[in-house]
């Protein structure tokens, strides 16, 4: 489900009006954009192949929690309604847990 949110997330930024022009709201340039873009496609993609080794996952994993801080902190600072906030904390606690799962997985504890 991180997975997913995070993928449409990209397109999104990508190629949704609406959201190119938040993004612009929040004061970040359109460079920036781009590379949340693909370092998100990319962090995605290191999360669903099983074959990537553990630590580039725990890379993953560790950017796409600061994408969540960074979204959390950006909604806060421009003043917008708490829910977009909280849509972040909501992935941003499955994300702990998703990962939690990959070292019980990893582990070989379930």
């Amino acid at each position: 489900m991180v997975a997913a949110m995070v993928a449409l997330s990209a397109f999104t930024y990508i190629f949704h009006k609406g959201t190119i022009d938040g993004v612009r709201e929040l004061g970040f340039p359109d460079s920036f954009r781009i590379q949340l873009a693909v370092l998100k496609v990319i962090g995605v993609i290191f999360l669903l192949l099983p074959q990537i080794p553990m630590p580039m996952k725990e890379w993953a994993y560790a950017g796409i929690g600061l994408f969540f801080i960074t979204a959390i902190v950006a909604h806060t600072a421009h003043g917008d309604p708490i829910g977009l906030s909280l849509i972040s904390v909501f992935f941003l606690a499955l994300l702990v847990i998703s990962h939690i799962y990959l070292h019980k997985m990893a582990e070989g504890a379930i």
